[in-house]
């Protein structure tokens, strides 16, 4: 079925950068980083999805801080206010 491809994709997409690092050091030879027994769209989109949502957790969080730093320097006039 398409939506369990699509969640197993998710699934291994999110644990693969930890999957990832662990194959670095030679470690989990058992669990592959990309199943290609399930390889397909679906499984493909859902993988990609799952890979990129700590990096897409990352930006957001870094635009979120540059709004902060963007805060009135003393002596500026309270009426104005920054675009965002």
């Amino acid at each position: 079925m398409w939506w369990q491809d699509l969640f197993l994709g998710f699934w291994n997409g999110f644990t693969a950068w930890i999957v990832f690092i662990v194959h670095l050091f030679g470690g989990w030879p058992e669990f592959p980083f990309y199943d290609f027994a399930h390889g397909g769209n679906w499984y493909d989109f859902g993988f990609l999805v799952g890979a990129g949502s700590p990096l897409l957790g990352f930006m957001g969080a870094g635009s979120r801080s540059s709004r902060v730093r963007q805060q009135k320097q003393p002596g500026e006039n309270s009426n104005v206010t920054m675009p965002y």
